[in-house]
């Protein structure tokens, strides 16, 4: 840690309040109100401030930081006005500063103390005022900042510039109190009388408890006062002054703070803490409670029970009785239960490390409880005859040193041991391991107090470690030195362990409890271990379906033929074989764990070993003495079987079969087997211990019925067709042709034949049949994926998915969302009760909501929704016109005026029908009103041209004759003769005098309004005198004694509406004031309205134009059409909290980083090219033409702004995360408001009703809270980092927000710095980073994995029941966060037998618009994240967590161990554990896809590379895990099924199949080579090829990406349509993605195997910002051993099998057999330089290559496996040599040792070079060449000479670089496997030398091609058309972007 900590500047314009006017105006005008500024004394302290400027306080060192800091920011924040106060101020930090570290021994203190110093110096005399007191000076201005805030601190609806003067006042005056106690000595001073009742605690978090703070809305909530009225009641405690307690205690908390010694910073978390819970729970029983003030039991016996399930479960599973005692008083017992819970959150809150070990916790609060139950209860202690106190006392911290700290160090002990990972899981103890400790009753010998010196459980094996330092290999001496070194270091150790030893007898024998009940070993075992039910299943029935298929069944009755019915169940002695294996098996893996391991399971162990064994004699005897042997009993006639047959063998079977019988019991009754297994019966706990191991995880994880038979029926259907298929098309088409191989006999080999007594062609059979084999072991996953995509597809049509599609199916359903969302997200009111939805396939909803302000609520909502996209820029102001719906007092009459673009053209288009058509009214009126939004474009333009004229025309005659032709014309529609009495045909002319009336009135000029005038007349004229059939009615009404001549004065345009002065009598339309022109604002909104109707095309139908904001208004509508629980009121609502952990990622984008739209490497231009419509949004949004405008207009902050919220950073998540706040508010608002509220809109009723939004605000704050954990914001703090800076902005915009995170801080002791570290939590109050709590840490944290050591300091900040995990390239939408109160509800559900524990939630992936492998990536992580995830869920009761942005329910997570695991290495994958904790431990994963989040993902080749290795790596962890052993055995037969295929059973079978195209390879290799298939061929002409084929078509799907492809396709159909999805897979195809999938097939079999065998499972940081070019080197060092060298081994087993098959193998046949493997090495050798931008461009290809590193090391057994591994390469030379020409035919043994003797001359040839090179060449060039020369020459001759005698050909020459080239690759992997033994000698060098050499062939075979193609230009262009085809598709230029980015990683 750095040694200074930044602190925020403090500018004055941020901090004063209104400047410039003086004390004495102040007191003259007594307005504090207005303005408040306690400066300007005098005009020379200006001056001096000027001069002198703030004293530099951004940088403090951490030893006192926190101490001074906030006297220097008031300091600096006085300066300019009252420079002698900041003088004392100053002077206070420096005694304080001084008083901490006097011998200035702390980083940088001196430094700092020297700075003051001198700076008070110059300050003392300059700031001086003649006659004026220090404490005068201090005392005036503390005065005026404490009387302002005194008389404002009662109003909670302050404005936010006003609350933010009202918090810098109370900081100031609390400076400057603390400042003034100092300087006064008078004790009885009444200044500091007054101050101390003001002066409290001022940080807080959401609730201000202390006395004096600020008031609150959130403080006057009914249920906030109970809470704390129930926290406060202290009646009935022991008096305080057995504690050594001044004072009474003012609530429970002190209470138990002086009782156990917790810190009080703990205290004042878990009080606000509970009280916060427990008002929320009281919400949602107020309706049974009499009185709301008054907290009700339910509430608290629903925490109660909540937070101590688990803590009674163990109790129980203990046999212990519980400690939580209640007394009978129901008074005294609320608030025994208060205090209960109390002091876990204490004990919980604390705990740091040891969060993640519950039951550790649990035997903690144990013993703690029963303290406190004596202490209330007044109990003596029978051995002192005292009063019982708590063993620890009360002192502060007491609670942390003595409980925490010793527990703490045995984790941080053994994590060192574990040498940060990288050690042997079996040599050092995990939280698992030290946590399952107190799963047995052998941890109360702990003790309380515990006692941690004798007790074994606190013993560590110690690791002394020599302080010699480590010499690098440079020369032969050197390693002589080491080598020496290390003699003495072995002789060290082994005096420390005999001196260990022998202190450990002195100390009775303490010894390390090693593992505890189970050890992680690197096994491929483990996967049989954990599934060995599934792995003996597959075995037998394989057993089984070979019999079958050799007995040529031709009918399944004959299956109880004896004969065959005999030979089917000898799979039983198979299984006793299976069984003796796993007995084995568990005693050899759970060795290390024998200390801890009870004795029962001891016995149970040996128990299985010993049946194994009897059973393993009985069976086979049995079925050698009985075989044909048959007892048989006639049946009756009739029936099926004539007879029963039986041996002495198929009853031992049947006896045998007996030990299963139960477990079949229990799976069909999951009840009974529940009841086993969780009960304390004696019967039932023997049942049990045969059943299972008896360990407190994993009981009782049985579901209800239904979902038994859902999931049992699935895989039913999956191993029907999985059998099917392969007993018809793998396993009968080898039974006859394995006959005929058996009995043909080959005595001819073409090498010399090892084993040549080896009947039945043994070998041929085994190749023929292992690929075969392989293929059955994991062709299960394929039709798993097949079953997959149709269940989840089904499911999804059921559940209304893909209801609306697109833009059409929106449009027509957009009438029904109203009642859709009242159904969905209106709260059911109390009348109706719950609101009730039909079937699945039916319409359940009506047209229009019932309730009469449901439209107006959906209107707020919907503007609401469209407000934001504009704010987010998705769509421009127009689009926003035409997608608003307006507020009016029709809504509550259920009229709704429809969004334009519903109705865009439809007025239009009516118009044109009703102008050509002929016929019957009725008719015209059943073609308007087919289209429903032809109606109402129809409708609302009627009404809204009447409301224009009437709003427009004021004069009361022109009003009559107005309302008389809309009376006409309404009377006419009445009568139905509106064609009769109208000409349709004017009403285009009509149209366009509307249209010209409507702009006149938008430009609203004063000068047009003669304009407006003429166009009145001109519509009047037109319909009057072209339209109305007859206009003598409305005349002769209106002037009865005019002539036949009519209106003839109306005709002229000068008269009517006219402004001139005119004779009334004559014509009475010529009135000035006729016309009311300009519109007001209110009525131009319906103006601009009415004009949009009656003018927009049909292209606004295609709005909105951004594709994001049409997925995400369609998902929301298809959304509202599911199934989800009713909305309850935000009060009522289960509150919640989002963590999201951060590390070092972007916060937001800087300005250097977005560069500048000149350059086209630029982040700026990138967003630019890709979001353009966005971009010009921006602009919009912004009022400016470019870039300089906006930075000119506005600053920098906007456009960085939006740059980052298009980027994966942290600034996008928070705002994401914050609209569930601003969701909350709008929805209690609504819940709230009155109907005028509404009907004024949201953000009118915000500005105008502060008291309402108050609550709002305090409702927000009751419901929900968002913490962001920072690991490293001390450290960006330290640096002066701008992250920090962001952060603090971040939290600056959202004021709700907290930052949590651990500060490591210097303390001296006994005048050393010390180190300590504390979990703080932060705010920002006034622009300033404010500490809120500060718990003190035993120690450093991060002492497991990262980020859930990270989540693990934060959850304590966290508030509610429910908690969702979001990670930092993760975002939210507003419309999406107003479903989350639905989603909450589930928590209440029962989902089968149990409410669910974790809430799952789909994903959109955001990143696949850039480069075609995003494009890949977004759409297989979207098949997972929903169709995969789907199903898990239901029926398949699988799903786990995958680190999505689930909703954990909180309280029952923190109490089991957290939201993570946070072992090291074990626990990589952190997130699915979470998933397998809260599976084990009875709780329920259920998946809800109304509600998604999105979520980017890495868009480049090595990015998602990365991130594969990085699953693949968490994977291997998880299959060596205790969670995926215990969930193995302990689920049922089916649900173990689908976690394993779900889980790792994917990595496996994918590298199975991997491992089998190799087998099938070195099989047929085998053959070849051996002229064994060559033999068997010509001489009985047997083919074996479409049994072959079979196998590999199987293993060719998977390398096709068939397994993703099948999903993604019905869920693209699902949502999007199957056209379109058949569309998206032509084109994938077309753009490689075949290519892409099986290269990651690559990664993930190399990864997942390599880690199970060596280890190094890591976090792989991946990068997700753009695509870049990544250069030849980089790509061979990622990919040379997990994909270059396999796809090399493979080409030379390919070349060589295609060499020796030609004679006697049809070309056909070999393209057949061995395409799919040609296509796999071809991708895997060249995808990473297709899928490489600017892969082929010459430029970057010149300038690439290096060399590769090595494998790491690994443990002894793992590198035993690497040796057995590399012998095959050695079959090359082997089988090759034999054939060579030179050879003439001969097959003798000698043959194959001569050509090791030729291997050994060419490593000694290249010695002889290296060692020439080193002694010659640099000062005898010359020589050296001569030297080499004569070499060559030597060389050549031989060959000469031997091609010439011995008859050496060309074809032996390149034979013999097949032959060696492997046996060479074979030798350096042994060596690099033996690296520990051969490192110090020459042999190691050599090795290197080899294997570089390897590195630089392999490096020119690969760059070769890709230099020539980089050389032609057509390919470049095509390259990247494929590549970056989404991104062409926006026209995004990416050639220039990749060019810069390569320039930028260029050294």
């Amino acid at each position: 840690m750095s040694e200074i900590v930044v602190v925020e500047p403090i500018f004055h314009h941020e901090i004063h309040f209104e400047q410039g006017e003086t004390s004495t105006a102040r007191q003259q005008h007594h307005d504090y109100d207005d303005a408040m500024s306690i400066t300007n004394v005098s005009s020379n302290s200006v001056d001096y401030a000027v001069q002198q400027g703030p004293f530099d306080s951004e940088r403090l060192p951490t030893v006192f930081a926190s101490e001074i800091q906030r006297f220097l920011r008031v300091a600096n924040l006085l300066e300019r006005e009252e420079p002698r106060v900041a003088y004392l101020c100053r002077v206070h930090a420096f005694v304080i500063a001084h008083n901490l570290d006097k011998n200035s021994s702390g980083r940088g203190v001196r430094q700092f103390k020297t700075s003051l110093l001198h700076r008070l110096e110059q300050d003392e005399n300059a700031t001086k005022r003649g006659g004026i007191g220090d404490i005068r000076e201090l005392k005036r201005v503390y005065h005026v900042y404490r009387d302002y805030f005194t008389r404002n601190d009662k109003a909670f609806d302050l404005e936010q510039s006003r609350r933010a003067k009202l918090i810098s006042a109370r900081t100031i005056a609390s400076v400057l109190f603390e400042v003034l106690k100092t300087v006064t000595y008078t004790p009885n001073n009444q200044a500091l009388i007054e101050g101390n009742a003001i002066h409290k605690k001022t940080e807080f978090n959401i609730l201000p408890l202390e006395q004096g703070g600020i008031q609150h809305a959130i403080m006057q909530q009914n249920e906030i006062k109970a809470a704390i009225a129930v926290i406060r009641n202290v009646r009935g405690l022991p008096p305080a002054q057995d504690f050594k307690k001044h004072g009474a205690f003012v609530d429970l908390f002190d209470f138990l703070q002086h009782c156990f010694g917790f810190q009080e910073a703990n205290v004042a978390n878990q009080r606000e803490h509970l009280i916060l819970l427990l008002a929320n729970v009281q919400t949602r029983h107020t309706h049974n409670q009499t009185s709301i003030l008054k907290l009700g039991e339910g509430g608290v016996d629903e925490l109660m029970r909540k937070f101590f399930k688990n803590y009674t479960n163990w109790c129980k599973f203990l046999g212990r009785k519980s400690n939580i005692r209640l007394p009978f008083v129901k008074q005294e017992a609320q608030q025994y239960k208060i205090l209960y819970i109390g002091l876990y959150l204490l004990i919980w809150g604390e705990a740091a490390n040891l969060r993640f070990m519950p039951e550790c916790l649990c035997y903690i609060f144990h013993h703690m409880v029963y303290e406190l139950h004596g202490v209330l209860s007044g109990a003596i202690s029978l051995t002192t005859w005292e009063k019982v106190m708590p063993a620890y006392g009360g002192e502060p911290e007491s609670f942390l040193k003595n409980v925490v700290t010793p527990i703490y160090n045995v984790i941080k002990e053994e994590v060192e041991n574990s040498k940060g990972g990288t050690a042997d899981h079996s040599a050092w103890r995990n939280y698992d391991d030290l946590n399952e400790y107190f799963w047995s009753p052998d941890c109360f010998g702990i003790g309380w107090p515990m006692h941690t010196e004798d007790h074994d459980f606190f013993f560590v094996k110690s690791k002394v470690k020599p302080d010699f330092k480590k010499a690098r290999v440079v020369s032969p001496d050197i390693m002589k030195e080491k080598k020496k070194k290390k003699k003495k270091e072995k002789k060290v150790e082994e005096d420390a362990q005999e001196e260990t030893v022998e202190e450990n007898e002195e100390k009775n024998e303490k010894q390390w409890l090693g593992k505890t009940n189970f050890v992680e070993i690197r096994s491929f075992w483990q996967i049989f271990r954990s599934f060995d039910r599934m792995w003996s299943f597959y075995i037998l029935s394989l057993q089984a379906i070979i019999i079958i298929a050799c007995h040529d069944l031709g009918s399944p009755l004959q299956l109880f033929d004896a004969t065959v019915f005999e030979d089917i169940i000898s799979i039983f002695i198979t299984s006793a074989i299976l069984k003796l294996i796993q007995a084995i098996s568990d005693i050899v893996f759970t060795w290390k764990a024998r200390y801890t391991m009870e004795h029962s399971q001891k016995v149970k162990h040996v128990v299985k070993l010993v049946f194994a064994i009897i059973w393993n004699i009985i069976l086979p005897v049995c079925y050698a003495n009985s075989r044909r042997k048959y007892t048989c009993y006639s049946t009756k006639y009739g029936s099926l079987v004539e007879e029963w047959c039986f041996t002495s063998y198929m009853v031992a079977s049947a006896i045998y079969l007996t030990s299963n019988a139960a477990e079949v019991v229990l799976f069909f009754v999951p009840a009974m087997g529940k009841y086993i297994e969780v009960s304390n019966n004696k019967i039932c706990r023997v049942l049990a211990w045969w059943i299972q191991p008896r360990i407190y995880v994993g009981r009782g994880m049985q579901e209800d019925q239904v979902s038994v038979m859902k999931y049992t029926l699935f895989w039913i259907l999956v191993l029907s067709c999985k059998f099917v298929f392969s007993y018809s098309f793998e396993i009968k088409p080898l039974i006859e042709p394995t006959r005929q191989i058996m009995k043909i006999g080959v005595r001819k080999y073409e090498w010399h034949e090892l084993f040549p007594k080896v009947k039945y062609n043994a070998g041929a059979i085994v190749a023929v049949w292992s690929p075969v084999v392989m293929v059955y072991f994991m062709d299960t996953q394929i039709w798993y994926s097949v079953f997959c995509t149709i269940v989840g597809g089904v499911y999804g049509i059921l559940h209304h998915l893909g209801e609306i599609r697109t833009q059409g199916m929106l449009r027509s359903r957009f009438d029904n969302l109203p009642a859709a969302f009242d159904v969905c997200l209106n709260p059911p009111s109390s009348k109706r009760g719950k609101k009730r939805r039909k079937g699945f396939l039916s319409n359940i909803f009506q047209k229009l909501p019932g309730e009469k302000n449901a439209i107006a609520k959906f209107v707020v909502v919907w503007n609401q929704i469209i407000s934001h996209l504009r704010l987010e820029d998705l769509i421009s102001n127009r689009e926003m016109d035409l997608m608003m719906m307006p507020m009016s007092t029709e809504l509550f009459s259920r009229k709704v005026l429809w969004p334009i673009f519903l109705l865009a053209s439809k007025f239009s288009t009516a118009l044109t029908i009703a102008k050509d058509f002929k016929g019957k009214e009725e008719i015209l009126v059943k073609k308007i009103t087919k289209d429903k939004y032809m109606f109402y474009a129809v409708r609302e333009c009627y009404q809204s041209l009447k409301y224009v004229l009437e709003i427009l025309i004021i004069g009361s005659q022109e009003k009559r004759i107005i309302r008389d032709i809309l009376s006409e014309i309404e009377k006419s529609i009445e009568e139905t003769t509106l064609l009769k009495n109208f000409n349709m045909k004017v009403l285009p002319a009509l149209h366009v005098k509307v249209i010209e009336l409507a702009e006149l009135l938008i430009e609203g000029d004063k000068e047009n309004r003669h304009k407006v005038a003429k166009a009145l007349l001109d519509m009047f004229e037109l319909v009057t005198n072209e339209m109305m059939a007859d206009s003598r009615t409305l005349d002769t009404f209106h002037f009865p004694q005019q002539n036949e001549g009519g209106f003839v004065y109306f005709r002229d345009d000068d008269q009517l509406f006219s402004n001139e002065e005119m004779n009334s009598e004559s014509f009475p339309f010529s009135n000035e004031n006729s016309v009311h022109f300009p519109l007001s604002e209110d009525s131009m909104e319906k103006v601009k309205r009415f004009h949009l109707l009656v003018t927009v095309k049909e292209t606004a139908m295609d709005i909105p134009a951004n594709l994001d904001a049409r997925r995400r208004i369609s998902f929301f509508a298809t959304s509202l059409f599911t199934d989800m629980p009713d909305a309850p009121k935000v009060h009522s609502m289960l509150p919640f909290s989002v963590i999201t952990p951060h590390y070092m990622e972007d916060i937001n984008f800087s300005l250097k980083e977005l560069g500048s739209e000149k350059e086209q490497d630029s982040i700026i231009f990138y967003m630019q090219k890709i979001y353009p419509d966005e971009w010009t949004n921006f602009l919009e949004r912004m009022c400016c033409e470019n870039r300089k405008s906006v930075e000119d207009e506005h600053g920098t902050e906007e456009l960085r702004l939006w740059a980052s919220f298009r980027g994966q950073t942290l600034g996008r998540t928070v705002r994401g995360m914050m609209y569930y706040r601003e969701a909350l508010k709008l929805q209690a608002f609504l819940d709230m408001a009155e109907d005028e509220d509404i009907l004024e809109g949201y953000e009118i009723a915000e500005k105008g009703n502060r008291a309402l939004f108050a609550r709002l605000e305090a409702l927000a704050d009751m419901k929900y809270t968002y913490v962001i954990s920072c690991q490293s914001f001390a450290l960006q703090k330290a640096m002066n980092d701008p992250r920090y800076k962001d952060t603090i902005d971040l939290m600056t915009r959202y004021p709700s927000l907290r930052v949590a995170y651990v500060e490591e801080k210097e303390e001296i002791v006994q005048r050393r710095p010390h180190k300590e570290y504390y979990s703080k939590l932060v705010k920002v109050v006034n622009g300033f980073e404010q500490t809120i709590y500060q718990i003190k840490l035993p120690g450093p944290p991060q002492l497991g994995e990262g980020k859930p050591e990270n989540q693990n300091n934060a959850i304590i900040f966290t508030r509610g029941e429910a908690l969702q995990t979001i990670d930092m390239n993760q975002d939210n939408y507003l419309e999406e966060a107003l479903k989350m109160r639905n989603l909450l509800q589930e928590f209440l559900k029962r989902q089968g037998r149990r409410p669910p524990t974790i809430l799952g939630l789909r994903e959109h992936i955001f990143t696949g618009s850039v480069s075609s492998l995003a494009w890949f990536m977004s759409y297989q992580e979207t098949s997972f994240v929903t169709i995969g995830q789907r199903l898990l869920a239901n029926p398949l009761r699988v799903r786990f967590h995958y680190g999505h942005p689930d909703v954990f329910d909180r309280v029952f997570h923190i109490t089991r161990g957290g939201i993570s695991k946070a072992s090291k290495t074990i626990n990589l994958s952190e997130d699915v554990f979470a998933g397998f904790n809260s599976t084990l431990r009875r709780g329920c994963i259920s998946y809800h896809e109304y509600l998604q989040i999105g979520k980017g993902r890495d868009v480049g080749l090595n990015q998602i590379s990365k991130f594969e290795a990085k699953v693949a790596n968490g994977n291997s962890e998880q299959t060596i895990s205790r969670d995926i052993f215990r969930l193995g055995r302990q689920f049922d037969f089916f649900r173990m099924l689908s976690c394993y295929f779900t889980t790792i059973g994917f990595y496996f079978s994918s590298l199975i199949s991997v491992v089998g195209i190799y087998v099938f390879l070195y099989g047929q290799l085998y053959l070849v080579l051996s002229g064994l298939e060559k033999a068997l061929i010509i001489e009985a002409r047997i083919k074996n090829v479409q049994s072959l084929e079979t196998a590999l078509a199987s293993q060719s799907f998977i390398q096709l990406g068939l397994l993703t492809g099948l999903p993604m396709m019905m869920e693209i159909g699902l949502e999007r349509g199957f056209l379109t999805a058949l569309k998206d897979f032509v084109l994938m195809q077309l753009q490689l993605a075949a290519v892409f999938f099986t290269f990651s097939l690559g990664t993930k079999t190399h990864y997942y195997g390599r880690t199970i065998l060596h280890g190094g499972a890591k976090y792989r940081p991946t990068g997700r910002k753009v695509v870049f070019h990544a250069s030849f080197t980089e790509n061979y060092r990622l990919y040379s051993r997990s994909h270059f060298v396999k796809a090399f081994e493979l080409m030379l087993l390919l070349i060589v099998y295609n060499m020796f098959r030609k004679s006697y193998q049809s070309n056909m046949t070999y393209v057949l057999i061995t395409y799919a493997i040609w296509f796999m090495s071809l991708t895997w050798l060249c995808a990473p330089f297709l899928f490489n931008p600017a892969g082929f461009s010459w430029t970057k290809a010149v300038d690439d290559y290096d060399e590769q590193a090595h494998l790491r090391r690994s443990s002894l057994g793992s590198r035993i496996a690497e040796i057995l591994l590399s012998l095959r390469f050695f079959i090359y030379q082997y089988g090759l040599v034999y054939h060579l020409d030179i050879t003439q035919n001969s097959k003798n043994l000698l043959v194959y040792v001569y050509s090791w003797f030729v291997i050994f001359g060419i490593f000694l040839l290249v010695k002889v070079v290296n060692l020439g090179r080193k002694l010659l060449s640099d000062n005898y060039q010359l020589r050296f060449r001569i030297f080499k020369a004569s070499l060559f020459v030597a060389v050549l001759s031989l060959i000469i000479t031997l091609s010439i005698i011995c008859e050496l050909s060309l074809t032996d020459l390149f034979t013999c670089c097949l032959a060696f080239i492997p046996t060479a690759w074979g030798l350096i992997q042994i060596a690099q496997a033996s690296r520990p033994k051969i490192e110090h000698t020459g042999l190691w060098d050599f090795t290197r030398a080899l294997a570089r050499e390897f590195d630089y062939g392999m490096g020119i075979i690969l760059f070769g091609p890709i230099a020539i193609l980089a050389w032609l230009p057509i390919i470049k262009a095509f390259h990247a058309r494929i590549l970056f085809n989404e991104a062409f598709k926006r026209h995004l230029q990416i050639q220039p972007l990749l060019s810069a980015k390569k320039k930028k990683h260029r050294p």
